[in-house]
C-alpha cells in the first residue's frame, strides 16, 4: 500500500495526473501577455481611452496587485499542506492594525515586520484549530475572520483612540492610527523619464508598452520589490527542493508522506503559519502605503486573494497574473471611472465572440451560442451607451473575478488531499 500511494503522490506531484495534459510553458506565458498588450493597444486606438495603457494606470495596478498577490501566495501555502485557509482577510486584517500600532512610533519597516508577526499569530491560530484538533478548515478560517475584526476593532479603539493617550495626542482616533512615515520608493535613474517621452507620442504598442513598462518601473515602493522576491522564493522553495517536495506530499497524501517519514503536523504548521505571515505582509502594505491603519482597510482583498490562488492553479506564477489582473481592474475603477470601463466592455465582447468560434469548433455548440449572444449583447450595450453606471464600476473587481473563476475552472486541480482531515496514524 506505501508504494501506491507513494507513487500516486509523484505522479500528483509532477503534474501527470493533471486534466488537460499539457503544461502552459514560460514562451507561451509571454506570448500571451504580448497579445493581451496588443489587444489594449487597438482597443485604445479605437476608443481613444487613453488611460487604458498609461503608466498611471499600471502603477496603481502594480500597487493594488501586491497585496492581492501576498493573500493569494499565502493561500497557496496553507492549502499545498492540505489546510485550507479561508482566514486570509482576518489574517490581513492583523497585519494591518499591527502595521499601524508599530509604524507610527517606529517607522514602515517594523511595520512591515510587525504585520508579518500579526498575520503569523493568526496563522498560529488557525493551525492549532485545524491540525491539531482536527476542526473543520471553512469553519475555522471564517471564525478567524469574524474574531481579527472584532480584535482589531477593540485593540484600535483602546490603544489609538484611549483619551489623553499618546495616539490619541498623535492624531490617532477609535478607526484609525496615526500617522506613520514614507517609505521612500525608488525609479530607475534615466529609463523612467525616457520611457514617458516614449509613451507620450501615443505610437501604436510602442508607446502603449512604454507606458506599461514605466509604471512598472517609476516610483516602486521596496515592498513591492520584496513581494516580487517572494514569489519567486516560494516557487524556488515548494517546486525545487527537498523541503517544498515533503510538504506539497502533505496536501497530495499525507499517509503516503507519513510511511516515508515525513513529520505531517511539522509541515502544515510551518506551512500554515507561513500563509499567515504572507497575508499578514499583505495588510502591513496597505497600512504602510496609506501612512496608517484604518478599520476596513482590507476591504475584502483576502477573499480576492483566495480566488488568484484558485484561478491561478495553486501555482505561484498563476497567482501573480491573476493578481495583475485584478490589480488592473482595481485601478481602472478608481482611476477612470465609467468611460475607460466602458471601452472595455468592447473587448470583452470581442474575447467572448473568439470564445464561442473556438467552442463551436470544438462541437460544443450550447457553450458558443451563449457566449456569441453574450458578445452581442456586450457589443449593443457598447454602442447604444457612453459610459456605465456607477455602481457597475464599483463591481469592476469583483465582475472580473467571477469571470476569471469562470473560464479558468475547466483547467484546475487542487491538491488532492486539501480540506480533508488527518490523524497521525491513520494509514495503519
Amino acid at each position: 500500500m506505501s508504494t501506491t500511494l507513494t507513487d500516486a503522490v509523484s505522479n500528483a506531484l509532477s503534474g501527470k495526473n493533471k486534466p488537460g495534459g499539457r503544461r502552459i510553458t514560460t514562451p507561451v506565458v509571454l506570448l500571451g501577455i504580448a497579445a493581451a498588450l496588443l489587444l489594449l493597444s487597438a482597443l485604445r486606438a479605437v476608443t481613444s481611452a487613453g488611460d487604458l495603457t498609461s503608466s498611471g494606470q499600471f502603477s496603481g495596478a502594480l500597487a493594488a496587485a501586491v497585496p492581492i498577490g501576498l493573500a493569494g501566495l499565502g493561500g497557496l501555502w496553507a492549502e499545498r499542506s492540505g489546510v485550507v485557509n479561508i482566514g486570509l482577510e482576518g489574517m490581513m486584517m492583523l497585519g494591518t492594525f499591527c502595521a499601524g500600532w508599530m509604524g507610527w512610533q517606529h517607522g514602515p519597516w517594523i511595520a512591515a515586520l510587525a504585520g508579518v508577526l500579526g498575520g503569523a499569530l493568526g496563522g498560529l491560530v488557525h493551525a492549532v484549530a485545524t491540525v491539531t484538533f482536527g476542526a473543520d478548515h471553512i469553519i475555522s478560517g471564517v471564525a478567524i475572520n469574524i474574531l481579527a475584526l472584532g480584535v482589531t476593532q477593540y485593540l484600535a479603539k483602546i490603544t489609538f483612540g484611549a483619551e489623553g493617550s499618546a495616539a490619541q495626542l498623535a492624531g490617532g482616533n477609535d478607526k484609525q492610527s496615526p500617522v506613520m512615515p514614507n517609505m521612500p520608493n525608488f525609479s530607475i535613474p534615466g529609463l523612467s523619464d525616457w520611457l514617458n517621452s516614449v509613451e507620450k507620442h501615443h505610437w501604436f504598442f510602442v508607446s502603449d508598452l512604454a507606458g506599461v513598462i514605466d509604471g512598472l518601473v517609476t516610483d516602486v515602493s521596496w515592498l513591492t520589490i520584496v513581494a516580487a522576491l517572494l514569489f519567486v522564493g516560494t516557487f524556488f522553495v515548494l517546486w525545487r527542493s527537498a523541503f517544498g517536495l515533503r510538504l506539497r506530499s502533505c496536501g497530495e497524501s499525507p499517509v503516503a508522506a507519513e510511511s516515508l517519514g515525513v513529520n505531517v503536523y511539522t509541515y502544515k504548521y510551518v506551512a500554515v503559519i507561513v500563509s499567515g505571515a504572507l497575508a499578514g505582509l499583505g495588510g502591513a502594505f496597505l497600512a504602510i502605503g496609506t501612512h496608517m491603519y484604518s478599520d476596513g482597510q482590507t476591504g475584502g482583498r483576502g477573499y480576492i486573494g483566495l480566488a488568484t490562488m484558485i484561478s491561478g492553479n495553486w501555482r505561484p506564477g498563476g497567482i501573480a497574473m491573476s493578481a495583475g489582473l485584478f490589480g488592473f481592474m482595481d485601478s481602472l475603477q478608481l482611476r477612470s471611472g465609467g468611460s475607460t470601463v466602458h471601452a472595455l466592455l468592447l473587448l470583452l465582447a470581442v474575447l467572448l465572440a473568439g470564445l464561442a468560434a473556438w467552442r463551436f469548433k470544438a462541437g460544443k455548440r450550447r457553450v458558443a451560442i451563449v457566449s456569441g449572444a453574450l458578445a452581442a449583447a456586450l457589443v449593443l450595450w457598447y454602442v447604444l451607451t457612453k459610459t456605465v453606471p456607477g455602481e457597475f464600476v464599483d463591481a469592476t473587481p469583483y465582475v472580473a473575478t467571477l469571470l476569471v473563476l469562470s473560464f479558468s475552472a475547466q483547467r484546475l486541480r487542487m491538491p488532492k488531499a486539501n480540506g480533508k482531515p488527518y490523524r497521525k496514524g491513520q494509514g495503519k
